[in-house]
Formats: structure tokens, sequence, C-alpha cells
């Protein structure tokens, strides 16, 4: 026990405390008696974070995970004041993005911190909980404790913010003498969507079920029960919202005088846009047009009308999602891969009316087996099991499969015939210690990610390596490569030729790369203010970490090569979709960088819109603004031609011909009002 001691005797130099990265093998080590929770997914476990109280009362947790290469090894103490609420906290330890320390304590009625991404104070007067922005599971589950114990369920937070707890549903698990009963709450005020927890029936945490789940060992069984039995209770609360936007216009809608991206790949001034019964029946010069007189009339001076957005890379994190893209202008997404199941539930309830949400075009991700394993999608074991699972993907409705790291090599060309045979899109990560090349020769359609693409010019350890290390290594090489020159030169030629698809995902390259921890992305920035102050807290998180004999000017610099190697693949021919992998408030963000890599405007935008829209077999019916197509439909104030940074500003989204209000639902996706201009 003497790492516990070390760990709580710390306790004395908070908050002048400057920890260095405590090495694993000095974190404080658990007691048998420690309550144990797996980390897992649907494909594997990640991972174990214990909770325990040393015998001074501090609260302990310790936590060990791998999740695809991104390792984080943590522990905490923790310890409540006679209100009940934290009146020190430490974590020690270290994640791929650096060192985990971060101290909290109230002393004199000043309530201090300081985090890997900030640091503050606040006058102390009345209970408010702080909240850590990192460490081990142990500190949330206190945190939801504490909530669940509060008066009327809702508790102040530092560094700010009121946390709601709501009753959903109920179940039992565990058998015999290991049976109880739980109840999930859903908890709002925290993050910018709401989520679900399980409790027991004397307030303690239980479990935390999602794509990755936190529950207790011995009950990893009854994650997919509970799962469902909250996403049943969930989806009481969508349609709720679904009916309260889902409401077709009792006549024609007309945009009049408007500026509007046309054809799928031009800005004309002056227009007039006119939909009835969903669909574009009217487009032309204003005064040219017969607008309806029974027609709602829009006045789109000074606005600009563009085709509803398209989120190319967009893992759908849960039906709260879908009123936050949509106030982000995005009415259809491409889901990448994510729990089958309920990828379908939210399908089937989405075209009864039931959920609001883009369009979705899903992806069915197979993996293989390994501690790299993707924690969504399926996993093959064999080629003949990889073979079924994509005949599966095709029986259910998935549009496409995606290949992850984890997959063997040896399979992926008789797996994409199969695919190619039945009419499904290829498209992924680059398995382990393939290059870019091999890849299209055995299949592949598109390749995700930039960095993939650049792995052609890559050393031979970094191809072959695993997880993160190949990110990394791109981080290190790729400032150092010519894109003129072989192998460059070669790909890039067969990927215009072949009509090769990029997912650059360049704002999650610029996360990593480019960001120290505090910094605020240009991908939110515009969003400050807007949101939960603890989501905006964990929204300044930097990138991964930089290895001896490096800098982060380094990484910056591979960043821009990075950049550069988007703007000559558009310039090749090769074409470009936009996608997010991340909140959907990003997406914007990519649309700047392929400017800055190049993309006029009108270009960059065909990249959200009509590009996507063909990749996915839609063209015929949406991502452009012609007369037939269904109204999937953004209204922006500003010039987004001038600056593309103007599609932030949404003020009315139209799908499917229903007229829906950007602020009315921002309220409701988890935004405080309307981003900065």
């Amino acid at each position: 026990m003497r790492k516990v001691i070390v760990l709580v005797s710390l306790y004395l130099m908070i908050p002048l405390l400057a920890c260095a990265q405590t090495p694993t093998i000095d974190l404080a080590v658990p007691p048998p008696t420690a309550q144990r929770f797996a980390i897992v997914s649907a494909t594997a476990r990640h991972g174990t974070s214990m909770r325990w109280t040393a015998t001074d009362g501090t609260k302990m947790g310790r936590e060990s995970m791998l999740l695809r290469g991104l390792a984080n090894e943590t522990d905490s103490a923790s310890h409540a004041g006679g209100d009940g609420m934290f009146d020190r906290v430490i974590v020690r330890g270290h994640t791929s993005f650096g060192d985990a320390a971060e101290i909290f304590a109230i002393k004199s009625d000043v309530a201090t911190w300081k985090s890997a991404v900030d640091a503050g104070s606040a006058a102390y007067h009345s209970p408010a909980e702080y909240l850590s922005y990192g460490g081990p599971f142990d500190l949330q589950a206190d945190f939801i404790e504490a909530l669940l114990a509060s008066p009327h369920k809702s508790l102040s937070m530092l560094p700010g913010g009121q946390a709601h707890a709501v009753v959903l549903a109920s179940a039992f698990v565990g058998e015999g003498a290991s049976k109880k009963k739980v109840t999930a709450y859903v908890i709002t005020g925290v993050n910018n969507t709401p989520f679900a927890i399980w409790a027991d029936e004397l307030g303690k945490m239980f479990a935390q079920i999602d794509s990755l789940s936190y529950i207790p060992e011995g009950y990893e069984g009854a994650v997919p029960m509970l799962q469902k039995v909250q996403g049943d209770a969930l989806a009481l609360r969508s349609r709720d919202i679904a009916q309260k936007f889902l409401k077709m216009p009792a006549g024609p809608v007309a945009f009049v005088n408007v500026r509007a991206f046309v054809d799928g790949n031009r800005f004309v001034d002056g227009q007039t846009v006119v939909v009835d019964h969903g669909l574009i029946t009217q487009v032309g010069q204003t005064g040219s047009v017969n607008v309806p007189k029974n027609a709602y009339v829009i006045d789109g001076a000074g606005k600009t009308l563009v085709p509803g957005l398209w989120d190319a890379h967009q893992h759908i994190g849960g039906d709260a999602f879908g009123p936050e893209l949509l106030s982000l202008g995005i009415t259809s997404v491409r889901d990448p891969g994510n729990v089958n199941t309920l990828t379908l539930s939210r399908m089937a309830r989405r075209a009864e009316g039931e959920l609001l949400s883009p369009h979705v075009y899903p992806s069915s991700l197979i993996d293989g087996k390994g501690p790299f394993t993707a924690q969504l999608g399926s996993v093959a074991t064999s080629q003949e099991q990889a073979i079924a699972l994509v005949r599966q993907a095709k029986a259910e409705g998935f549009d496409a499969i995606k290949i992850y790291g984890s997959f063997n090599p040896a399979w992926v060309s008789a797996t994409t015939a199969e695919a190619h045979r039945l009419g499904l899109h290829v498209h992924g990560h680059l398995p382990f210690g393939m290059r870019p090349a091999q890849a299209i020769t055995d299949g592949y359609d598109e390749i995700t990610h930039i960095f993939y693409v650049i792995m052609q010019a890559m050393p031979d350890s970094v191809v072959s390596a695993t997880g993160l290390t190949r990110v990394q290594g791109t981080a290190r090489y790729s400032k150092d490569v010519d894109l003129h020159a072989e192998p460059m030169k070669s790909l890039i030629a067969t990927m215009a030729q072949r009509n090769i698809i990029v997912d650059p995902t360049l704002s999650v390259v610029e996360a990593f790369y480019v960001r120290n921890n505090g910094d605020l992305s240009p991908a939110y920035a515009q969003f400050a203010g807007t949101l939960p102050a603890s989501f905006e807290r964990s929204l300044r998180q930097g990138g991964l970490a930089v290895p001896d004999g490096l800098t982060r000017a380094d990484y910056r610099a591979s960043f821009a090569k990075l950049q550069s190697l988007v703007g000559v693949l558009h310039g090749a021919g090769v074409p470009i979709v936009a996608g997010t992998d991340g909140y959907g408030m990003e997406l914007v963000r990519e649309l700047e960088l392929y400017v800055g890599a190049g993309f006029s405007t009108t270009e960059a935008l065909a990249s959200a819109t009509i590009v996507p829209a063909h990749l996915v077999g839609a063209d015929k019916r949406t991502g452009s603004i012609d007369v037939g197509k269904t109204a999937d439909l953004l209204l922006v104030n500003g010039n987004p031609q001038a600056n593309i940074g103007a599609l932030r500003q949404t003020k009315l989204v139209m799908m499917d011909g229903v007229l829906m209000d950007a602020d009315a639902l921002r309220a409701v996706g988890g935004f405080s009002g309307a981003p900065a201009d």
C-alpha cells in the first residue's frame, strides 16, 4: 500500500503542486477488495477501472485502458468536505496526449484547480462538485453519486454549469445472490448531448453503457440488455422531439431574392427557389419565377441558400446527435461504423417519423481480432467470416463496408470482391502492414484519413506498426515527403485514374498534430460560450504528445504537408469528401482547411454536398439545388462564396421539405445560442 500512502500525502502540497508525469509503476496499487469495473465494447475488453476507499477515508481510483492504441494509465485520490462535495482531488499518470496530472482544492472559501488544459479559481460559498477534466472512472462515479443524492437531483459544478438527472428506466441484472435492481438516469448539463448512467438502489454508480461501457466485473453479460432498455427509453424522448419538429409546411415555401449555390457548382445572386410537397419545383432569377400565391415567403436578402450539408465521416453517437447535427445545417451523414443494432434501430425509427435525424448512409465496420480492435462494428477471425459479415451487411441494408486496422491484409482482396459483387462500397483504414497502393489493388474504393494516403511514403517501420504508432509515424516523417516525387507521384496518378475517393478528416489531423493543451481549436472557437462549461473544457485537449527528439513545430510541419497533399489530390482529380470524425462542429473548419489547401470556396462546398451525394448514389435525389430534387436546404446569414466560414451562421434548415428554425434546433441540440461571427 506504499503507493497509496504516497498519493494521499501529496494532498499536503495542493494547490502549489507542480506534478511531473507519474510513471505507471508508481501509480496506486488497488487492494484486493477494490471494486473492479470492466471497460468493454461490443468487440473486446479494453481495460479495467477500480474504486476503493483508503483507511483515512480518501476515495481512490486506478484505471488502465488501451483503446485502438490510445493508452491511459491514471490514478486519483479525492476527499469530500463538510458539505459532501470534493474539497481535494489529485490525478496522476499519463495518456497518449501527455501528462494526466490534475489538482483541485478548496481553502479559505476559494476553489482552485489546475489540469492539463486549464487553471483557475472561484469563490466557494455554496455546494458545488468539481468535475475533473481527466482521471479514472471513480471521479465520474463520485460526481454522479453526489448528483443523485442532491436535492431535486440537480447540482452546481466547478469550473461551471449545472447538472441534472432524471429517471429513465429500470432493470434487473445478475442471478441468484448477485441479482439486483438498477435504474438508468439521463444526465444533462455536463455534455452537449444528454447521456445515461445506471445506479443501484442505494444511488451508487453501477454502470455507464455506451459504445465503450464501464460495468462491474461479473456483469459484462448484461451490457446488451441494458443497452436495449436504455435505448428504448431514450427513444421515447426522441419521439417527442421528432413530433415537435417534423411538420410539413401547409403549402409551398419560397426563398426569394437569395444568393443560391445551384447545380452543385456555382453561386448565383438574386435567385428564387420554390419548394412544394418536399421537392424543389422552381429555381430561377427573382422576378422570372412564378411564386405561388399561397406560398410562405422567406426574404433571402443578405443570405445564402445552399444544399443541406453532408458530414461524410460521422459516427452517430446517439439519438441526441440528430438535432445537434441539423442545427449545424447537416442534413445527410455517412456513418462509417457503429454498433450495428443501434444504427438499424435509428434508421427504422427515422423512417417512421419517430427520430429527428439527418439522412444516414451507414457502413458496416469489419475488423480483425487483437489488442487494437475497433470498439465498434464486427470482428472477423477468418476470411470466411469476413465474407459472411459482408453478406450480412448487404442483407441488413448497409451501403458500404469499412475495413479497419486489425483486419488481416490477406483477406482484403476476397472481402472486397464479395462487397463489390453485392454492390457495396469499400473504404477504410489500412490494415497493419499495408500501404495504400496495395489496398487499392486489392479493391478499396476509398481511403479514410489523409495520413493513410501518405503511408505510401512512410518507412517500413511505420507501415508495419500497430495502433496509434502509425499516426505518430506520419507525424514524424510527413514533413519530409516530396509529394511530386516517387512513391507519391505514382500513387496519386493511380488514385486519379481509378477515381479512388479520399475522406481526409484534416480537422482530426489538425487536432492531433497542431494543438497544445489548453488551445481551443479553430473548429470550436466560434462555439465558445454556447456549450456546457465542462464540455467546452474537454474540447481544449491538446494534440498527441510529442516524443523526445521532435517538437510541436515538427508535427505542425507534417500537418501542413498533409494539408498540401489534399490540395495535390484535388488538383489531380481525386474526389474529396468532407467528413469530421467528430461532433459535426468541425465540418466548416474542414472546409476552411480545404480552401487553405487551394480549393475554391465552391469546390470546398461541393465536397460537403454534391460529391458525397454522388459517392453514395444519392446525387439524383439530393446534394444540389435543382428542380425535381428533394428539398434538403440550408439558409445561412452571410456569403460563403467569399468566406466559407459563413456556413456556421445557420438560420433555417430544410430536410425533406420540412422547415426548421436553426435556433430551435440549437436549443434542443445542446447549444445555448448561435456561434460567433
